[in-house]
């Protein structure tokens, strides 16, 4: 814990360091699904829109997103890729992940929608469509290019 800005607050005891991060994550997770339920709750059509409610679903959004970027940018997800080939590999196997929720996400779309009659439709079908399946992409190639970097470093030490 040398490299976050909570690691003032935790104990220099090793086994209690790692209890005091579960009762955080838990009570994390907990307040989440907390915000999510109010978030739901006070925006629902039945009471109307209210600022708290949207306070509490951009509170949710900021925690789930807060722990999201940290897990992304620290380079642990891919462990096992270290090696050139493994990289690649990786890289065609992200590709093919996001082209079939590009797939997944159109027929959800069009299940859900029907099909579109117009131009206008057709773009409102594709253009959510296309841009989450290319920010899924370029979300796990970051995961993946800071993992290879960090295994190589770990691999030079």
């Amino acid at each position: 814990m040398d490299k976050s800005w909570i690691s003032f607050l935790l104990p220099d005891d090793e086994y209690k360091e790692k209890k005091m991060l579960y009762f955080m994550a838990e009570s994390a997770v907990l307040l989440a699904v907390a915000l999510f339920i109010y978030a739901l709750i006070t925006n629902v059509e039945l009471y109307g829109s209210s600022e708290t409610g949207t306070l509490a679903g951009l509170s949710f959004v900021f925690l789930t997103g807060y722990v999201l970027v940290r897990y992304t940018f620290s380079g642990i997800e891919y462990t096992d890729i270290v090696g050139h080939n493994s990289y690649q590999k990786e890289k065609k196997t992200i590709l093919f992940r996001s082209l079939m929720f590009l797939i997944t996400f159109l027929v959800a779309s069009i299940i859900l929608k029907g099909i579109p009659a117009d131009m206008e439709e057709l773009l409102d079908l594709l253009g959510p469509s296309i841009l989450a399946a290319v920010f899924m992409y370029f979300w796990n190639y970051i995961s993946l290019k800071r993992s290879y970097q960090k295994n190589k470093d770990l691999l030079d030490d």
